[in-house]
């Protein structure tokens, strides 16, 4: 993960003094990192080393790589703009008494979270209000504001800021091998987005 020092430090401060919260949002641009930050969050929280960082070759490191892990829950949607009431039912509100298959947490991820209609935020509200001590609810989120004031009320915000040009330049040019004058370009144009620069 390049940058985004400030929500890292906050997070492994979180699982040493085990302080993890029930429920995040993590909020950016499309391309800042959103899905890698709350992803790493996840295998962290359920690696078997129990330390601030994913050891990567526990089982549970091998299985959240894999996007095959039992107790971290990828929450889909069937139509393209909206996730409605009956999905964030199916897939938090009924499964969230059941506890943990294999792992210490059992984390729900929400991607485009925006997407929830006010139904379905409502009735995760419930959830995220008096949720069973192993439950984290992450929520992923291009634009907060469509978020009832309760939901965030309730959830640790996690804004991803755009990242300083030397950043993604020396991502792009250590990591990628682009030229440098080609990566000053990049750089300029993404306006801190590594995402943005990378494409």
């Amino acid at each position: 993960i390049i940058g985004h020092e400030e929500i890292i430090r906050h997070l492994r401060n979180a699982i040493q003094t085990e302080k993890v919260s029930h429920s995040y949002i993590f909020t950016g641009d499309p391309g800042s990192g959103k899905k890698l930050l709350a992803g790493t969050y996840a295998m962290t929280l359920q690696c078997e080393e129990g330390g601030t960082e994913p050891c990567g070759h526990c089982d549970s490191c091998k299985k959240a790589i894999g996007k095959n892990h039992p107790d971290i829950i990828m929450v889909t949607h069937e139509k393209p703009n909206v996730i409605t009431i009956d999905e964030i039912r199916e897939q938090i509100i009924n499964d969230v008494d059941i506890k943990p298959y294999c792992s210490p947490y059992k984390i729900y991820i929400v991607a485009n979270a925006e997407l929830m209609n006010p139904q379905a935020q409502n009735a995760l509200l419930k959830t995220i209000e008096e949720p069973p001590s192993y439950a984290v609810i992450i929520l992923i989120t291009t634009n907060q504001e469509a978020f009832l004031p309760t939901i965030l009320s309730r959830c640790v915000q996690m804004k991803l800021k755009p990242l300083k040009d030397f950043t993604i330049k020396s991502y792009l040019t250590q990591n990628l091998h682009i030229a440098e004058k080609d990566a000053d370009i990049c750089a300029a144009f993404a306006r801190g987005n590594l995402g943005k620069a990378i494409h």
